[in-house]
């Protein structure tokens, strides 16, 4: 049941997607719930949301065209924040992806609202090149002149935007979104041969399906490593970006061709990584923090990633996974192949190290920790 409720102080987060709400900031809602504030959720209306209907909070069901460049739909969310803000007058405004992370700011500092960002990876912004670069940029000083904090998942974000001059006020490191190693638990590892014979080795991929997470890499190793290793299984799971559906056709023809295993858009990622050995995380994008690495991680998988910054943070090199020259297929195959010659309790033991090593750096209670000490700074 969502209250209706706008008395007190009433802190409102503002994402581009349900999903993020569910996975990544339920624990944070539910903590400042707890402590007796109120709650407004600005995000379009996903599946994720029927998980959060025990949860009491004011709805916003929000259009956002995440990745377009139309004018007339980023004015249109700006105006529609500024109602949003007009109408509750929250205490507090906490923005999550780029287009709240401008719009809302502008929209809220037009009130007098305090904003704390969440850089959460400057993402494609960073490959783009001339006057949409130079305009986000631009978009990212104004919004962020009169922010209460920004908080950035990583150490080169967060020098980026000290370099770019994003930052007028408060900046903070933050370890990415946290996870919550309640919620992904420590599980058996799966047995394992050396990928010739036997049982098969298992490789996950988890993420949006996306030119620029580099899923091409992942595609171009498993096609090298399927020749000499062929019981080897390649898994991809995420939902096809509006952008890429030219995917769709590769991962069919993949599939019929026992190369990679296309599972789609899951739910509960859990049941999957259980039957794998290891998560492959080919990206060199602008990723803030990888999810899909800590939650890997604290189920105790072994981690093959990049020297990405918000990928290789996440990795004890050697211990507890592999970091390898992001955007180098070769060295990705090479990766591979040094991870299938170890024995399967040497992949046991760096899966539990793993485990241990998000828990001590990345856990959400740090994440929560840093909000609520921001907040009770602004009130």
């Amino acid at each position: 049941m969502q209250s209706t409720d706008n008395s007190g102080n009433l802190i409102a987060i503002l994402t581009n997607d349900a999903d993020d709400i569910y996975c990544f900031r339920k624990e944070l809602i539910e903590s400042l719930l707890k402590k007796g504030y109120k709650i407004l959720v600005s995000c379009p209306m996903g599946d994720k949301m029927e998980l959060m209907k025990d949860i009491e909070f004011i709805y916003d069901d929000v259009f956002i065209d995440r990745r377009g460049t139309s004018v007339k739909k980023d004015f249109a969310l700006y105006v529609h924040y500024k109602n949003l803000f007009k109408k509750y007058r929250p205490s507090v405004v906490l923005t999550y992806t780029v287009k709240p992370n401008i719009y809302a700011s502008i929209a809220a500092n037009k009130y007098k609202i305090p904003v704390i960002n969440n850089v959460t990876g400057l993402g494609s912004i960073l490959k783009k090149k001339g006057f949409i670069k130079n305009l986000v940029m631009c978009l990212f000083r104004i919004a962020f002149k009169k922010s209460a904090c920004v908080m950035f998942q990583n150490e080169e974000n967060f020098c980026l935007a000290k370099q770019k001059k994003l930052l007028k006020g408060k900046g903070r490191l933050i370890p990415g979104s946290g996870v919550n190693c309640d919620r992904y638990p420590l599980l058996p590892y799966p047995d394992g041969a050396d990928g010739k014979n036997g049982q098969d080795v298992v490789f996950n991929y988890i993420g949006r399906i996306l030119k620029d997470k580099n899923v091409d890499d992942y595609i171009a190793a498993a096609k090298i490593i399927k020749k000499d290793h062929p019981c080897v299984q390649f898994n991809m799971m995420g939902f096809i970006e509006p952008g890429e559906l030219h995917y769709e056709k590769e991962l069919s023809d993949l599939q019929q061709a026992d190369i990679v295993n296309y599972l789609g858009n899951k739910r509960d990622i859990k049941p999957y990584v259980e039957t794998s050995h290891a998560t492959i995380h080919p990206s060199t994008y602008g990723e803030g923090m990888s999810n899909a690495l800590l939650e890997s991680a604290a189920m105790g998988r072994v981690l093959i990633t990049t020297d990405n910054a918000g990928c290789k943070e996440a990795v004890d090199d050697g211990a507890t996974g592999f970091i390898y020259k992001g955007g180098d297929v070769g060295e990705l195959v090479k990766t591979i192949k040094k991870f299938l010659e170890l024995d399967n309790d040497t992949r046991r033991k760096m899966g539990e190290a793993g485990r241990e090593f998000v828990k001590k750096h990345f856990s959400r209670e740090m994440v929560i920790d840093a909000y609520e000490e921001e907040i009770c700074r602004i009130l």
